[in-house]
């Protein structure tokens, strides 16, 4: 089993009611990922948000108004994995995940990811990689000022259909461009929305009607083509000679359909979570293993990350069941928060769900569930700073797993 970390530099109360500065919230993230380095882990990845949802919560349409401070402060993450090589020896840099819709959409992001590897690679000695997971962004808002809005009457009943299909365009453009391709917008296939892409009748419908008065048709459509969402004559992004065995590309969506067709491209691997129910997470295994870039290689389950909460209490002068009950306290104080900030409620239901999905307790329990709960060779994607700043304690616990925890999973003592 491999073990990854993931740091997801959140600036909110946590359970004690404690928010560090900003710049406590960097130094205790850097410690970590130094400690991270030295222990061993595969790969530091790093979650990304953009502008404040703090600001956000006043708009007309907040999407976490009960959340008290800012989701993530990584607003750049190519300046965070400089600084984050710069300071480590064997450990990689992954984004987990960095929208290609807002920062100025594919085109901006493929120019950063090629020229941050051309620095990163000119030493020819240098073997870590840059692990780049994309998505369209967890929330809407961070994109919308970069024109990523309806354009018309068709486009705003099709939108949450079609926001998908405007980030499958993107990843066309971005993979391509990352390719090295002279690309065009008349290149990319153009957008066509029928009612395959729609959860229920009714929402295709109101699509169908808002056609049928902003194009003037005398009947709904079967099927509606979309215009690009991004329109522009041949490029080609610089600079080209960098070393692209140092990239791997991770995308963040559960849309079969779309994790096939980023693979006719290049070899994209992809992001799962924890909570993803044990059927999908199977069928996701199996699918990519047919479909999986050939350039790539073989599918391995590793080319999955899942992400863990990890509530591990290895903390001096307990015994082991005192420790699993410190653990399972810890981990639904912090569930409780997350919750609240979140939904501005505590459902128990949902506190409950999402203890069944982490890992909770002593070393030996944590142990055991990992061994019992996940395949042998699965890349597990640790969490250890859930709603927790006390960073020292965060260090022990991420010593304690890598010490103990992995050892055992892995068939040591």
């Amino acid at each position: 089993m491999e073990f990854d970390i993931f740091f997801s530099i959140s600036q909110t109360p946590d359970t004690t009611g404690f928010k560090p500065s900003e710049s406590e919230m960097f130094s205790s993230f850097f410690d970590q990922v130094v400690l991270a380095d030295e222990l061993g882990f595969g790969v530091g990845w790093v979650a990304q948000a953009h502008l404040s949802t703090e600001v956000q919560k006043g708009n007309r349409n907040p999407v976490v108004p009960h959340y008290p401070g800012e989701v993530g402060l990584c607003t750049d993450f190519f300046q965070v994995a400089r600084e984050m090589f710069a300071r480590t020896k064997r450990i990689d840099v992954g984004s987990a995940v960095m929208s290609i819709l807002a920062s100025g959409g594919p085109i901006a992001q493929a120019e950063r990811v090629g020229s941050f590897l051309a620095l990163h690679g000119i030493d020819p000695k240098e073997g870590r990689k840059l692990h780049i997971g994309f998505s369209a962004g967890r929330f809407e808002f961070m994109a919308r000022p970069y024109g990523i809005v309806p354009r018309d009457d068709i486009e705003e009943a099709a939108w949450p259909a079609l926001r998908g299909q405007i980030f499958s365009e993107a990843s066309e453009i971005f993979l391509r461009l990352l390719n090295g391709e002279v690309v065009s917008s008349d290149t990319v296939p153009r957008t066509v929305l029928s009612r395959a892409n729609f959860r229920t009748d009714q929402d295709w419908e109101r699509v169908q009607s808002a056609a049928v008065k902003e194009r003037g048709l005398d009947s709904p459509p079967e099927s509606i083509e979309i215009g690009n969402r991004y329109v522009f004559e041949e490029i080609k992004t610089i600079p080209q000679d960098w070393r692209r065995e140092l990239l791997n590309l991770v995308i963040g969506s559960h849309d079969p359909n779309l994790q096939e067709r980023v693979n006719r491209f290049r070899p994209v691997q992809v992001f799962n979570l924890s909570i993803t129910p044990p059927h999908i997470i199977e069928e996701t295994h199996e699918r990519m293993s047919a479909s999986y870039h050939e350039d790539g290689g073989p599918w391995s389950r590793g080319m999955m990350p899942r992400t863990v909460m990890v509530f591990v209490n290895d903390e001096e002068g307990l015994t082991r069941e005192q420790q699993n009950n410190a653990a399972m306290e810890e981990a639904r104080s912090a569930l409780s928060t997350y919750w609240s900030a979140l939904e501005g409620t505590i459902d128990p239901s949902k506190i409950e769900r999402a203890t069944d999905n982490a890992v909770i307790g002593s070393v030996e329990s944590v142990s055991e569930q990992l061994s019992q709960r996940f395949h042998s060779e699965d890349r597990i994607m640790c969490w250890f700073d859930f709603f927790n700043h006390d960073s020292e304690r965060v260090m022990r616990d991420m010593a304690a797993f890598m010490t103990k925890v992995a050892p055992r999973v892995n068939g040591g003592s």
